[in-house]
């Protein structure tokens, strides 16, 4: 996979490149792609997008629809062509490494431009050795089974992830301190695409149902942190965390700008400071309900 970004003879990278043209020779990847399409792995999230999947699909193949192109289509292909592979990844037999793999291939690019950043003239942060880290964290973040089920673009979000333990790891070094975080800026498209304005409109339905103050959904696709307040308010309240009063307590408080306790009050026929302690009563509960997964 030469390019501008990844030149032929690069050590690290070029061998990376030779293992995989060795791999797509592998009958054991052909049959384990093989067996990603018959049994629906890949093709029951992806028929909405394309009918173009066969069973002779080959890790080639595979690997060019992780690439987008020009094509609106391609773009939402290759977003759920990665998502079903982070979700083949998070398990745990020979498979699960193989998609891990394909993975780490089809994000070389995002790889490289996280190693390029690293690299230090001195303290030992050569190229390739910073690629090894990349490498290495990016096959850690790919099998751990949550970027999948983030908001945003999967490769956007597998890029941060991958960046924020690479610098993690790169901090404990005697030399520099590794680029800030706020370079992520430059890797990921912060553009929302397909998938995040899908999951907008349908957090936001939800929500209008509820009686939450929501506001328009386009503005949800461009701003994920209110989107995924309204995602944790609806949550909580299909479990029994916060009754629907509570939920539109916080939700009119925090969403779109806020209401002001008066008039929140006079909508729910109670006082402001009857609406203020149902407030805060509602997110002591909201908060409590959150302790088990932070510990986990």
């Amino acid at each position: 996979m030469h390019d501008a970004l990844h030149p032929a003879g690069s050590g690290f990278f070029d061998r990376l490149d030779a293992d995989w043209a060795a791999l797509c020779a592998d009958p054991v990847l052909q049959r384990a792609v093989t067996g990603w399409v018959a049994d629906g792995h890949l093709t029951d999230d992806i028929a909405a997008v394309t009918d173009l999947w066969s069973d002779s699909l080959t890790p080639a193949q595979l690997l060019a629809a992780l690439r987008p192109a020009a094509d609106g289509m391609t773009d939402a292909l290759t977003d759920a062509v990665l998502r079903a592979l982070l979700q083949l990844a998070a398990g745990r037999d020979r498979s699960a490494s193989h998609a891990a793999r394909v993975i780490v291939q089809a994000m070389l690019p995002a790889v490289i431009r996280i190693t390029r950043g690293q690299v230090r003239t001195t303290g030992g942060r050569t190229r390739d050795a910073v690629g090894h880290v990349t490498v290495a964290a990016l096959y850690e973040v790919a099998r751990a089974g949550r970027i999948h089920l983030r908001p945003g673009r999967p490769a956007a979000n597998l890029t941060l992830d991958t960046l924020r333990q690479v610098l993690a790891e790169l901090a404990a070094e005697q030399g520099p301190a590794g680029e800030d975080l706020a370079a992520a800026e430059y890797i990921a498209d912060p553009g929302p695409g397909p998938y995040e304005i899908a999951r907008a409109r349908t957090v936001y339905a939800a929500a209008a149902r509820a009686g939450l103050h929501a506001g328009p959904v386009d503005d949800a696709a461009s701003t994920p942190a209110r989107m995924e307040f309204l995602e944790l308010l609806l949550d909580a309240e299909r479990d029994g965390a916060l009754s629907a009063a509570d939920a539109r307590a916080l939700a009119w408080r925090h969403i779109g700008g806020g209401i002001p306790d008066g008039e929140a009050a006079a909508r729910s026929g109670t006082t402001a400071g009857a609406w203020q302690r149902r407030r805060s009563r509602a997110l002591a509960r909201l908060t409590a309900s959150l302790q088990p997964q932070a510990a986990a």
